[in-house]
């Protein structure tokens, strides 16, 4: 048989630099007792229910220590005396306070477990305050390697930040360290040396001069946030505002580049971040954070997803670092971190996780919403042309989907070929108005919301009217594509798809030369092409649109 290699020969090619962009955390193999403590949600979490912080932290930033306290309201889901939290072993809890008294506590990996004096009733709603201090982790490359970054800027001003997604928030401060479970709202104080700024998410509602040479800035989430979006900025920081005109009304924009580049980034921020907002709302529905503005904030790493508070590293220049991660051009005409980061607002923000597994929720679909950009200001051609420029990047190294309860995502190909799966979704469904209503009604049904694979595919499939469940699970849970395999019996050319997945069907696009495309619908058995003089010489597959492997005998 012959096989068609035009797009295989891609598979073995990738860029680097992305490479290592798209792969948060480190690899393993196996999984030990401290991966289960971090990703599994065990009766001592699920036992209460998050619904505030109230984190208060002083950054020695000569001595790269910290210090501090964090305050837990919660909701008992269920009669318990004992519950845990998390924070990085490297730092110390000092007092676990309860009623103004101190609790019991034991510490096994990164994992802290109180003891009540009494039960906690399912229902009620109560609090502990757990005090802490020490040197958090230094991020060795942040924000892949992460944990708390110290430079300083090109005048000496010392600048620090935070990131921590996929190590986990627990890194800097104690919480419940487990994307299923977001508290409801939250107060952010972070104190720093006098002359420096803290920039944190949400608004800023006071700043105090304390006696001590430090400032307080408090800042107020309103809306449920992950506990990695938590972000602390702090150096010497200018700032400016506006406002956009958006569906839910008047959003504020914030923006706080280093003072230094305050011209820079009234001119990079102000071509792409409403042209974003623009493309994002009309493909997936309003802003999901007008309460707390949309903010952007500089800093030396190159970008994450801070929920209102987008941090951005990526020095006042189109492309990712001045580079097209596509090959075709389109992405030179745009800031990727500007719309790549503020994308994950409605995905990965708004639309979150429940477990680290399913990671691939948050990037595939941004991913996606790069080549929406380029389609709601080029044109679809263009959008389309993108898409199809990253399989570059694709490694089909890993599944992209993670082992469950030992918080771990899967490969990085979760970026690239995640996009490239959701336009050949959109393609199959065939109908963009029905594809964007579906994007739209993800974002407005799971609100503010925590989520499964469950819930994403069976949500396509029921406002779709088609069950693409073989398709989603050949490309997230599986590394080998799909093959359209042809032959002729007697005359007459048939196909089927050889796969991974058991009765796997994907309609798919093929046309005879130089007509028009039709659709036809394989099956894992042949079956007859039912194409008006199709033979195997003159068949054509819209490999285009569709990321698959090719047969024909």
């Amino acid at each position: 048989m012959k096989i068609q290699t035009k797009y295989f020969l891609l598979l073995g090619l990738a860029l680097l630099p992305f490479a290592s962009y798209a792969q948060l955390g480190v690899a393993k193999e196996t999984f030990t007792r401290a991966d289960s403590l971090r990703g599994n949600l065990t009766p001592l979490r699920t036992c209460y229910d998050i619904n505030y912080y109230h984190l208060d932290v002083k950054f020695d930033i000569d001595n790269k220590f910290i210090s501090g306290s964090n305050l837990f309201k919660f909701t008992a889901t269920q009669d318990f005396t004992k519950l845990q939290f998390d924070l990085f072993s490297n730092l110390k809890v000092e007092r676990v306070v309860y009623k103004g008294k101190d609790l019991p506590f034991t510490r096994e990996f990164n994992a802290v477990f109180v003891t009540f004096p009494q039960a906690i009733k399912n229902g009620s709603k109560d609090e502990f305050t757990v005090l802490y201090s020490g040197n958090p982790t230094i991020a060795k490359r942040a924000p892949w390697d992460g944990g708390v970054e110290y430079n300083v800027d090109s005048l000496g001003h010392k600048w620090v930040s935070t990131a921590c997604q996929g190590m986990g928030a627990s890194v800097w401060w104690p919480n419940k360290d487990h994307q299923a479970d977001e508290v409801d709202s939250a107060l952010i104080s972070i104190s720093v040396p006098n002359g420096l700024k803290d920039i944190s998410n949400g608004r800023l509602r006071k700043v105090t001069k304390l006696k001590d040479g430090y400032t307080k800035f408090d800042w107020f989430v309103g809306s449920p946030i992950n506990n990695y979006d938590i972000e602390a900025n702090i150096g010497d920081y200018a700032h400016y505002s506006e406002t956009y005109q958006g569906e839910a009304g008047k959003l504020t924009l914030d923006f706080w580049p280093l003072s230094y580049n305050l011209e820079k980034a009234k001119k990079q921020w102000g071509a792409n971040v409403k042209p974003m907002l623009k493309a994002f709302e009309h493909w997936f529905g309003p802003y999901p954070f007008y309460k707390d503005g949309y903010k952007l904030v500089e800093t030396h790493h190159l970008g994450m997803e801070h929920q209102s508070g987008v941090a951005y590293g990526n020095k006042y220049q189109n492309g990712y670092l001045g580079r097209d991660l596509s090959g075709t051009g389109w992405g030179l005409k745009w800031d990727f971190i500007v719309v790549h980061e503020s994308g994950h607002e409605w995905f990965g923000n708004n639309i979150t996780s429940k477990d680290l597994a399913d990671m691939w929720i948050h990037e595939s679909f941004t991913n996606y919403s790069e080549s929406l950009f380029i389609e709601d200001n080029w044109g679809k051609q263009a959008g389309q042309e993108y898409v199809h420029g990253n399989r570059l990047g694709i490694q089909n190294d890993q599944p992209i989907i993670g082992p469950y309860n030992v918080n771990k995502e899967g490969s990085g190909d979760m970026y690239q070929k995640g996009g490239v799966l959701l336009n050949m979704i959109r393609t199959i469904i065939n109908d963009d108005e029905k594809w964007r209503s579906i994007l739209r009604g993800l974002n407005k049904t799971f609100y503010h919301q925590t989520v499964t694979y469950e819930d994403i595919v069976g949500y396509i499939n029921k406002e779709s009217g088609k069950d693409l469940t073989p398709v989603f699970d050949q490309y997230i849970k599986h590394t080998i594509l799909p093959t359209l395999e042809f032959t002729t019996v007697k005359g007459q050319l048939l196909c089927k798809w050889i796969s991974d997945v058991h009765n796997f069907n994907m309609p798919v696009r093929i046309r005879v030369k130089d007509g028009e495309y039709q659709f036809i619908n394989p099956t894992t058995r042949f079956t007859p092409v039912n194409i008006q003089g199709a033979t195997k010489d003159n068949i054509e597959v819209d490999l285009f649109n569709y990321y698959i492997g090719v047969l024909n005998d």
